[in-house]
């Protein structure tokens, strides 16, 4: 592996995400619903203003389930298949890099796209309010912001699988707007729906272990178990099994999303 060449093209897309505006566009969204909720989110109770980083990381994980998972999708569904249409792929394996490179360095530039987007993003939404935090409310959110990069990673190596596999960029499309109402909006749908089918016979080991092969509900969790005040506005803490409430658990198995759909895109672009 040569890192050089790596860091040229992690460089290169990286560059080209900047130039567009991609970063800045997305880091401006974030703000912009990070301010808005942090000081509206209570506007329902006849109350405006800020009511604590509990609060408004619980409102604002429901906002990101939606919101990353589509930004990834879509910033990596045509990382090779893009690439292979215009003609430019087979003039890069021309050249003295191996695949896995090409795949590494695509990937990193990607990621790092996004997840600037998303700590500036978020980070710029509650500064005006950082005269009202506490050290333990900064750690909480910084918390929350890198759970939520890392579901964007994840959602990125499925996409740059998808990629991979995908044979022209219409089908890549398709297969991720799928992927996303798959993730976001149907599979817990789906599982709920099993549950009351099975009256209540499923177990909660069972019911734990379908909710980690969703990469959506595993950030869901680690900011649901990672505060006691976050807890009690979930019913999950009730079912889910002990080993599986661990934050240090549940991070390793994002760690699992995000490397496990790579390696295979590594193994299928070779």
């Amino acid at each position: 592996m040569e890192w050089s060449q790596v860091k040229v093209i992690a460089s290169k897309e990286l560059r080209d995400r900047l130039r567009n505006r991609w970063v800045l566009a997305v880091a401006i969204i974030f703000a912009l619903f990070a301010l808005a909720i942090a000081y509206f989110g209570a506007a329902q109770q006849g109350e405006v203003g800020f009511h604590g980083v509990d609060a408004t990381v619980a409102s604002l994980v429901s906002l990101v389930i939606y919101l990353v998972p589509l930004i990834a999708l879509i910033l990596g569904y045509d990382a090779i298949v893009g690439e292979r249409e215009r003609g430019s792929l087979e003039l890069l394996q021309s050249m003295p890099i191996t695949r896995a490179e090409i795949l590494l360095g695509k990937y990193l530039g990607l990621a790092g796209a996004l997840a600037g987007a998303t700590v500036v993003g978020f980070g710029a939404g509650l500064l005006p309010l950082s005269a009202e935090l506490t050290v333990r409310d900064g750690y909480h959110y910084a918390g929350f912001v890198l759970s939520a990069v890392l579901m964007g990673m994840a959602f990125l190596s499925i996409s740059v699988l998808l990629s991979v596999i995908a044979s022209d960029r219409v089908r890549a499309s398709g297969a991720a707007i799928g992927l996303w109402f798959f993730y976001v909006l149907i599979f817990d749908l789906l599982l709920m729906g099993g549950l009351v089918m099975s009256q209540g016979k499923l177990s909660s080991a069972l019911f734990g272990a379908i909710l980690m092969l969703n990469p959506a509900d595993v950030f869901r969790l680690l900011n649901i178990f990672s505060s006691e005040q976050v807890q009690t506005m979930y019913g999950l803490s009730t079912v889910m099994p002990g080993a599986l409430t661990d934050p240090l658990v549940l991070l390793a198995i994002m760690l699992a999303w995000i490397a496990v759909p790579f390696l295979f895109a590594i193994r299928r672009f070779k």
